[in-house]
Formats: C-alpha cells, structure tokens, sequence
C-alpha cells in the first residue's frame, strides 16, 4: 500500500546549468556538504552552493548558486567525481585517467616530485568509506583497469596516489564497491565478494551485464545492495549472506540506494521506493529521463540530462501520521520500529510510545479490543485517556485534560458507536476488563481515584458482580461521585460497603435498615439482616451496637442477640459490660434469656446473680408453658430439661429463693427435689421422688448426682438414705390402706435397688434394716455381690500388707549395705566441702559415698539455719 515518504524538488534548473547550450548533458554529480559538482560531456566541473530553503508551511526547497565552472581540457565526457573533503581534493575520472582537482579552484593537481598524480586506463572507480588506513589524510580508492582483469587500491594523498594492493579477477569487473578489506564485484557474469587483505572470494549469484548494467552499491557496514536477475534488489554481506529478504522493483533500474528504511531505485521512467522493513512498494514518482541516482551523506540527489533533483524524505511522524490516518496501524507500528536505529533513543521512545498508544485507539475504535489492550500497555497509555471517552465516568474532582495533539478522532463513545448500543455495551466491557488489570499496575499510579471510580460507575450500571469486591478491598473510589450514581442504580448495600470504607458507618447501617425495611429496594443480598447483626457483632464502636440494638433485637431476637454473644475481644474491639446488656435486653426477654446462657454456659461466668437470674427465667418460661390448655408437651419437655440440667450442673444460684418460688406448682416436684439436693435436705428430696412422684429411676440418679463429686461415704450414706426411705411403712402420716397399697412397690424399689448397687452398701447393716420376712432368693445378686466384695477388699488388704513388709525388708537390706560398704580415702582425694585432702581417716560419708571431714560437717550442722533457729529460740526460752 501506498504512503508518501518522498517528495522531489529540483535543486539545479536546467537554464543555471547550461543555458541555452542544447547539446550539454550531465554525466556525473558529487555533493559534499552544500557544494555540488556536477560533470558534463563536454569535459566541463560546474560547482554551485545549495541552500535549504524552509517556507512558512514547513515546505524545503533549494537555492542553487553557480561558483564556478572548468574545463579539464580533455575531449571526452566527465566520468565520476568524488570528493575527498579532508585532502581538499575531488577525484575525477575522464577519459579513463584518475586525476585530481582542486575543490576550491577546480585547477588540476601538478604531480608531486617523485610521484605521479594520475592513474591511466580506468573504468571505474569507488572511494572506500570505511578505511582500514588510519590516515586521516589519505583516501583509499578502488580502480578497476581497462585493459588487464584486475582491481587495484590507491591511496589518494593531496598531491599523489600510491598503488598499494593489485588483485586478479576471474573476469573482466565492470563494477566495483568497497568496504574495508571487501570488494564486491560485478564481473561479466556474476557478482563476488573479495577480500583484497588475504585473496579470499566468494561467489555470489550469477548475473549478465550485457543484457543489464549492473549495480553495486555500499549500503552500510559491510553490506552491498546488487541488482539481480528478475528485477530484485538483493542484499549480501561480506560473508556473501543475505540478511534481508529482497526488493522486487523494475528489471530496468539503472541505479538505486538505500535512504533507511527505504530502497530507492531509478529506471528510465520512474522512481520506486520500496521499504526494506516489509518489502513492499511505498511509493512511486514519475521522472523522465533520469540516468543518475546517488545518495551523499543521506541525502539522495538525482539527475537527468538537464538538471538536478534532490529526493526530499518527509519527516518520519508525518509519514506514519498519514498511516494511521488511513488505519494502517501494522505499517506505521513497523515503520517506528524500523526507524529506531535513526532516531535518539529518548525521543523514538517518547515517538514509539505515542505511536502505540495512537495503533491502540484506532483498534478499539474497530472493536478489536485484543489488540488494542496490548498497544495500550506497551505504549504506557495513561488510563484516563481511555476512560475520558466515556461520559461522565471520570469524577468531577479529576484534574485530567485529554493529550495534545489529540491521540484518537472521537468526541466520546457515543460519537464512536453512533448510536449502536450494542457496540456501547462491548466497549464499556471492554474498559472494566483494561481498567481491572491495569489498577494493579504501575498504570494506575497518580490516578487510581480516577480508575477506581469509574470502575465503581461502570460495575454499577451493567450489574457486575465485581462490584462488592471492589468495595470490599482497598479502593479509591471518590465518595462524592459515587454515591449519586449508587443510588441511581439501586446499589444500596454497595453504597453502605462505600460509607464503611471511608468511616461513616453509621450511615452505613442506616441506610442497610432502610433497605431491610422495605423503605429502599435493594435485592443484592437476601440476606442482609444476619449481614447487619454480623458487621455490628465486629463493629469496634460500642455507641454504633447501643443505638442499633433494639432495632436488631426487635426484628429476631434470636440472631440480633449474636451482636452480644459472638462480639469478638481485643483492642480494638472493647468488651461490654454484661451488666449494661442485660439492662439493654429487659425488654426482650428471649434475647435475654439467650445471653444469659451465653454467659452461664458458654463462658462459665461464676456470679450468683446471673446463675440465679437465668434459673428464674427457665422457671418462669416452665411456668408460662404449663399456664396453656393444653400445654405443648414438647416445647414444656424442653424447657424443663433446661431447668433441670441448670438446677443440677451449677452451685451458684440462690436455691432457696427458687424453692420459694416453686412451692405452689405441684407439677414441678423433680426441680423442687433438686433443689433440696442443692440444700443438702435429701431426705426431703428422696421422699419426693418415692413417695410423691413414685419415680424410683430419679430416685436412684439422685444418689448418683448428688454424690458424684463426694466421697464413697457419702455415696453410701445417700444410698442408705434411699434405702430407709424405700422401708419405711409409715411415711408422713399416710392411712394404713394406703400405705399397704404402695408397699408392694417399694420392696421390689428396694431389691433393685440392692441389686444393682450392691457394692455401695454395707451389707452388715443392710442385713440390719432388712424386714425378717424377705426371701433370702430376693436378695441373692445382693449377697453374691456384697460376699464378692468382702473377700476381695480382705485378699486386697492382705496383699497390700504383704508389699508394704517386702518393702521394707528391702529398705532395711540397702541400709545394711550402705553401712558395710567401705569408704576410700587416701591423700590424693579432697573433701567435696573444704576441698582440702585428708590427713588421716577420720571421715564422714555422706549420701552417695562422699567422703568428707568429719569437722566440716560439725561445722556444717553449726551454721544451718534449722540449727540456729533452735539454738536462738532455745536461749530465749
């Protein structure tokens, strides 16, 4: 595809050159700096001045000014020119002789004494631009001979050339380019690399110059560009390997260069310029009669016949603005890179980075958000740019102005989707996908307010689910901007996330209660009450729990009382007081009743008060089941179960003041027997049980309860107690009738009771208590037992006694062997006291076989504290 790259603007007009001589034509041109020199048929050098000329539209053109002309005072036509700045010297081929002029005064140069300044029978020759002589005043130059297949290197000195180096060729040259110690040569049918340092060569491809002339031409560091067979311009190296891939241009170029990144090339016709970075034809200009191509310095000057034309690059911006501007975003990406290598490398970045940002616009204008996604990121786009399209998204506070110049062509979306919605739909899901990655990214710095707020804006008008996390976690989102467009979608509990993070969270909750109210609607969470008692439960304001308290409380008591009980402990979350919440929880009295139990059962609170004040609540909870007609057994069972296991599990509460209580409900004589258990008034618990409520099995647990923590005594006692109770014929009074009726019963309590338990009682005064008229068959589990019992308690005791007298044998033995063991002492050892060594073998041992002086231990036994207590309490005495 086409792009404009080039423009030509004449440099030397024909009328300045030759006037109105007709037959003059132009045979060769050389510009050094603004000096330009061109050589005509008639053996004439014309030198001019070309000045620059900028317009006021930024347009270049050149003023030309004729210095001076001279003839050489040959016949035939000015070959080559080539300048050699440093010697002040252009080199001239005419008439197959290599000669120098003056640049100044164009007069030729006399030989130097000793030395000649000419070179005869030439064809052809090229200046070396990348010299291996160190001389600064000395060019290397390669010629070509006419009559012999050879190449020669000179070195040009300002008033003489010295052949330094001649090498044969296979064939005939006809062309010639050198760089270095390299040579590429057009010979007669094909092209060749030579190294003229050490004679080594490498073919090339193959090549006839008789059908085409060829072309050799350095285009950098040991590379060539050569005109190949089928119209391609092929590149080699010094090694003879092609690096890039080829240009396909006119099978009649007569000359060609390189003006990076471009390949120009010159036919009879036209100009075609092609990009080395793509291959492709940029450009074509029409030019009649050209015959000469060259580039001097990076500028590229063209001739004709009559007059000389210099090839005018546009700037590089320009060239891939007017890419972008056609949507050609590969190409002009391709062109900035492949511009790199002539650009500063802070200015290509700061251009590349645009570039990018500019490929990346023009692909989301085109819906290909992939691409766009990964031009915006690699050109550092600031995000605001992107988010500035859309209306309204960016809060009020943002300081942000789009770039100038502008990187994209839309108003806004609106203008890019022109009225599309579903193309509005797929970009707005595009930003959250881009605005999503890129706020954890070095992108977002400096305007993470501006990218989390219309994240906020975005998530709330298409309903995405990532809108709570985005509340939930660390944000940015400005409060003033946000809450309007909240509300605008209905995001009230995203709203109060949004009050919360910014510390308002009482606002927050009022606005939660509304929504549970049914005053606002809001269906993002079902459940928003448990969400509510959970934030207050973790709310580090005790005033925020006071105020919503009875609100939580008064909707279910059940789940508003966790605000109490499930209150985490810690600095930042200080205890209240249990007393300030039972105040609080008066008017509630399942709630506390609830928070009663989490303080008596959960946290094991040993106070009196709240022990006492939750028995009175099961109690009255009883109370109130049993008032019904008919009472729900199920919900009584339950709540009696409560009572009873509180009535038998705790030691604190007031047990008289709840017997007090229960005194007129006969339905609650078990918890009356509990607590007098509690009294330690169990004969009046027992009688209860047996007599009252014939409840033999309650009877029997009783003993156990109440003896579960005491000693086998006791247990016995209360056993015993039980026992009485089941034997006694006359109990409280009862008529004679009545108690025969029940009395069946009871000795068969007791038997049971004999027979299960019969290792607690004491079998001599059970046999004691028992009536004479008892079947001996009752009671023979009992007496198996109970005879069991008795010879294991006697063997056990004998055997104890037995280890207790082996025990002691054993004592005694050791001590007899310590006493006959004999203790050594001799004048090497020391005392572990004094640790001086013994004189003689008045010694103590101590425990372990340590021998000692006998004095220090007299002196040891003087000076413990026991001793000196003694001896200080006797005297006073």
């Amino acid at each position: 595809m086409s792009v404009k790259a080039f423009e030509l603007v004449p440099a030397v007009e024909r009328d300045l050159l030759m006037g109105d001589k007709a037959r003059i034509n132009i045979e060769c041109i050389e510009c050094c700096g603004k000096h330009l020199y061109v050589g005509t048929n008639d053996c004439f050098i014309h030198h001019f001045l070309m000045d620059e000329v900028t317009s006021s539209k930024g347009k270049l053109s050149y003023s030309a000014q004729k210095l001076l002309h001279k003839y050489l005072g040959l016949k035939k036509a000015v070959a080559e020119l080539r300048a050699a700045s440093a010697l002040e010297r252009l080199i001239v081929l005419c008439d197959g002789i290599v000669f120098l002029v003056d640049m100044v005064t164009l007069e030729t140069v006399p030989s130097a004494a000793g030395g000649g300044a000419k070179i005869r029978g030439v064809t052809a020759f090229c200046i070396n631009e990348n010299p291996v002589n160190g001389d600064p005043f000395c060019v290397e130059i390669g010629v070509l001979s006419s009559k012999r297949r050879t190449v020669q290197i000179y070195m040009v000195y300002e008033d003489r050339v010295q052949l330094v180096k001649e090498l044969t060729t296979p064939e005939q040259p006809c062309a010639v380019s050198v760089d270095g110690y390299f040579l590429c040569l057009a010979l007669t049918t094909q092209y060749m690399i030579l190294n003229y340092n050490t004679g080594a060569s490498q073919d090339l491809f193959p090549y006839n110059s008789e059908e085409r002339t060829p072309i050799v031409k350095r285009i950098g560091r040991e590379e060539f560009l050569l005109a190949a067979p089928g119209g391609l311009g092929m590149f080699a190296n010094a090694e003879g390997v092609s690096q890039r891939a080829p240009v396909n241009w006119s099978e009649n170029v007569i000359g060609a260069t390189v003006c990076f990144p471009y390949v120009v090339a010159l036919d009879e016709s036209f100009i075609t310029i092609h990009s080395m970075l793509d291959q492709q034809l940029k450009q074509t200009l029409s030019f009649r009669d050209g015959h000469i191509l060259q580039d001097f310095e990076g500028k590229v000057i063209l001739a004709s016949t009559k007059a000389v034309y210099v090839l005018v690059p546009l700037p590089l911006e320009r060239q891939i603005q007017d890419l972008l501007a056609s949507h050609r975003v590969e190409e002009a990406l391709t062109l900035t890179e492949g511009a790199q290598r002539n650009i500063p490398k802070d200015k290509f970045q700061i251009l590349h980075k645009r570039i990018l940002q500019q490929a990346g616009f023009i692909q989301f204008g085109q819906l290909q958000f992939q691409d766009a996604k990964e031009h915006f990121r690699k050109g550092q786009l600031d995000v605001r740019e992107l988010i500035s399209l859309y209306p309204l998204l960016l809060p009020a506070s943002s300081s942000f102005t789009r770039c100038h110049p502008p990187l994209h062509e839309f108003a806004d979306l609106n203008h890019l989707a022109q009225g599309d919605q579903d193309k509005v739909l797929r970009c707005k899901k595009f930003l959250i996908s881009y605005l999503g990655e890129a706020r954890s990214t070095e992108v977002a710095n400096g305007c993470r307010e501006d990218v989390d707020t219309a994240l906020l804006k975005l998530y709330a008008e298409l309903d995405h689910e990532s809108l709570l996390d985005l509340l939930a976690s660390e944000n940015a989102c400005v409060l003033q901007d946000s809450v309007p467009w909240l509300e605008k979608y209905h995001k009230y509990f995203a709203l109060g996330l949004l009050y919360h993070y910014n510390g308002q969270d009482s606002a927050a909750l009022q606005l939660w209660i509304q929504v549970v109210d049914g005053s606002l609607q809001d269906s993002t969470r079902s459940d928003l009450y448990e969400y509510i008692v959970d934030f207050l439960c973790s709310c580090s304001s005790p005033d925020l729990v006071w105020k919503y308290a009875g609100w939580v409380l008064q909707k279910d008591p059940t789940k508003g009382i966790h605000i109490f009980t499930k209150r985490p402990v810690s600095k930042d979350h200080p205890e209240l007081r249990p007393e300030d919440v039972i105040a609080c929880l008066e008017k509630h009295s399942q709630a506390l009743l609830l928070y009663l139990e989490h303080l008596v059962l959960e946290k094991k609170i040993e106070k009196e008060k709240l022990h006492t004040q939750l028995a009175v609540l099961y109690l009255e909870r009883v109370v109130s089941l049993l008032s019904k007609s008919p009472p729900d057994e199920e919900l009584l069972t339950r709540a009696r179960d409560r009572l009873q296991a509180l009535l038998r599990e705790s030691n604190l509460y007031r047990a008289q003041y709840l017997l007090g209580k229960m005194e007129k409900y006969e339905q609650l004589l078990l918890e009356r027997a509990t607590l007098h258990g509690k009294l330690e008034e169990h004969d009046k618990a027992l009688h209860i049980l047996v007599h009252k409520l014939r409840d033999f099995s309650s009877a029997e647990a009783f003993c156990l309860w109440a003896s579960s923590s005491r000693d086998s005594e006791y247990k016995q006692h209360l056993f015993h107690l039980l026992l009485g109770v089941y034997l006694d014929r006359n109990p409280s009074g009862k008529s004679q009738a009545t108690v025969k009726s029940g009395s069946v019963d009871l000795e068969m309590a007791a038997v049971d009771l004999l027979n299960r338990h019969g290792e607690v009682f004491d079998a001599v005064r059970v046999l004691r208590m028992l009536p004479d008229d008892w079947s001996m068959q009752l009671l023979r589990p009992f007496l198996g037992r109970a005879l069991r019992a008795s010879m294991h308690a006697s063997r056990t005791s004998r055997i104890t006694l037995g280890l207790a007298h082996s025990e002691n044998l054993q004592l005694l033995h050791d001590r007899l062997k310590e006493r006959k063991k004999p203790i050594f002492v001799s004048a090497k050892k020391g005392c572990h006291l004094c640790h001086n060594t013994f004189s003689e073998p008045d010694v103590v041992c101590l425990p372990g076989g340590v021998p000692v002086h006998s004095h220090c231990v007299a002196q040891r036994v003087r000076d413990s504290p026991t001793k000196r207590q003694l001896t200080n309490s006797s005297n006073h005495t």
